[in-house]
């Protein structure tokens, strides 16, 4: 296990967000951290990627890593701007985000013989794993959208090719000399956070180890810059419902119906299609913090199809 991430300015160090060998890797989008299982070495291998918010981290995907880590190569980076990861001043974009997950791919890939991996991402990050699939189609098995966005409206949307949905004038407002750093400070308090993750299980109940991690990634130097993009909607691609249509790999899409992220009107126009099969859970926006149990089953017999077509 690697050492904790010395902060600066007397804020509190990171501790490693999951058990497992962590590694760097210098690519295309710059310094790059993740997570590697150390318990088993056969077996097609699983990504799992984070979410995008102020709190973000590999730690959001911890019951997954412990479980499947002990049967198959599992893989969890934290993406640029959040963890370990580089967290510099820099454009975060949807093409920062995307390439971050080639990188990371090509490196799990350069481990298991070049063989192509099984995909799980979270969220807005259900983007970048889609886009990065429709990019590099030989390097992705399947994928796993959990809650994904994109979903809330009841016809796609079609835009330009590479575009996203950012308001530049809402980014140089939350960049204000001094006003960035309080409107952070407010936005990533351990209240507000609780509130934000009250929203997201539709739950008072939350999962706490979670919490107190999200508490600590927030006082690391630079913890604001990637979720500035957030907020001011350069992380959201534009054209992600064509990207969505153009997968060609089997998707298994999954989500809650509990708490803030409970409207998927647009799956309908993915039923039909042969490569997309559809769970519902009675929890939150992230299943497997509460069912944990069901939600492995329900995804182990998705990945079981697989292995019996191919």
């Amino acid at each position: 296990m690697q050492s904790e991430l010395k902060s600066q300015s007397g804020t509190a160090s990171l501790p490693p967000a999951l058990e497992g060998e962590r590694r760097e890797i210098n690519g295309r989008a710059g310094r790059l951290s993740f997570y590697r299982s150390l318990s088993a070495s056969a077996g097609r291998p699983l990504l799992l990627v984070h979410s995008i918010n102020a709190a973000a981290g590999a730690h959001e995907v911890r019951p997954l890593f412990e479980r499947y880590g002990k049967n198959r190569p599992v893989y969890a980076p934290d993406l640029p701007g959040y963890g370990y990861s580089d967290r510099k001043e820099r454009p975060y974009t949807p093409r920062l985000m995307t390439d971050a997950l080639h990188d990371v791919i090509e490196e799990i890939r350069r481990d298991h013989g070049n063989k192509p991996i099984d995909a799980l991402a979270l969220s807005l990050s259900c983007e970048f794993l889609s886009r990065a699939a429709l990019e590099a189609p030989e390097s992705i098995s399947s994928l796993a959208l959990v809650s994904p966005t994109a979903f809330n409206r009841s016809e796609p949307i079609q835009s330009a090719p590479g575009a996203d949905r950012g308001f530049s004038l809402l980014l140089q407002f939350l960049k204000l000399p001094g006003l960035g750093r309080l409107l952070f400070r407010l936005l990533a308090s351990p209240p507000s956070i609780r509130f934000f993750l009250r929203r997201t299980w539709g739950s008072k109940t939350i999962d706490e180890t979670f919490f107190k991690y999200a508490c600590l990634t927030v006082k690391q130097p630079g913890a604001r810059r990637a979720p500035f993009y957030f907020l001011s909607g350069y992380l959201f691609s534009a054209d992600i419902n064509t990207v969505y249509a153009d997968l060609a790999q089997p998707v298994w899409m999954s989500h809650g119906v509990r708490g803030d992220f409970t409207d998927f009107r647009l799956k309908e126009h993915f039923r039909a299609r042969a490569n997309w099969s559809f769970r519902e859970f009675e929890s939150g926006a992230l299943p497997f913090f509460e069912l944990t149990e069901e939600f492995i089953a329900a995804f182990d017999e998705f990945l079981t199809s697989l292995d019996r077509t191919s």
